[in-house]
C-alpha cells in the first residue's frame, strides 16, 4: 500500500509531510498551552495539526516498513545495512507513538478549553474558582506539552538523522 508513488519509493516522499507537520504540531501545542491569548487565533491550526501530525508520522512509518521489506527481499542487504535500517525503524516507531500521544493530548486540551469557554458558573463543585482552575490547567498543560514536545522533537531528529546518514553514506 505504501510501497511506491508513480514508481518512486513512497517513503522518501511521505517523510516530508512528517518533517513539516510534526515540528509544527510541537510548536502549536506548546503555544496553545502556554499562551492563552493566542488560543482563539490558532485553535483551528491546533486541531488540524493534532490530527495531521500523527497521520503523517503513521504514513512515514508504514512506508518505511514497506521500503525495509523491499530492501530485505532483494537479498542484497548487508548485516551493517540491516542494523542501520533497524535502528532507523526503531526511531521511526518511537516517533509515531510519541507524536500520537502529543496529538491526542493537544486535542484533549483543545476540547477542555472549548468546553470551559461555554461554562457559565464561576465556581467549580470543589469550591475553586474557574480562574484558579484555568491557571492550574495552563501551567500543567504547558509543562506536559514542553516535555512531550521535547521527546517528540528528539525522536523526529534521531529518525531523520539515521535515515539521512544511510542515504548520504550511499547505503
Amino acid at each position: 500500500m505504501f510501497n511506491t508513488i508513480l514508481g518512486i519509493p513512497a517513503h522518501p516522499l511521505l517523510i516530508h509531510a512528517a518533517v513539516v507537520f510534526i515540528p509544527l504540531l510541537i510548536v502549536a501545542a506548546i503555544v496553545y498551552a502556554a499562551l492563552p491569548i493566542f488560543r482563539s487565533r490558532i485553535d483551528w491550526a491546533v486541531v488540524a495539526l493534532g490530527i495531521i501530525g500523527p497521520i503523517a508520522a503513521l504514513f512515514a512509518k508504514l512506508s518505511g516498513q514497506d521500503l525495509k521489506q523491499r530492501l530485505i527481499d532483494r537479498q542484497e542487504t548487508s548485516p551493517q545495512l540491516l542494523r542501520l535500517i533497524n535502528q532507523h525503524n526503531s526511531f521511526g516507531n518511537s516517533t509515531f507513538w510519541w507524536t500520537l500521544a502529543l496529538g491526542i493530548l493537544t486535542l484533549v486540551l483543545f476540547a477542555y478549553q472549548f468546553t470551559q469557554g461555554r461554562q457559565p458558573t464561576p465556581v467549580t463543585a470543589d469550591g475553586t474558582s474557574t480562574v484558579q482552575r484555568a491557571r492550574i490547567v495552563r501551567i500543567a498543560s504547558t509543562v506536559v506539552m514542553i516535555v512531550l514536545g521535547g521527546v517528540v522533537g528528539y525522536y523526529v531528529y534521531r529518525t531523520g538523522d539515521t535515515g539521512a546518514h544511510m542515504v548520504w553514506m550511499g547505503v
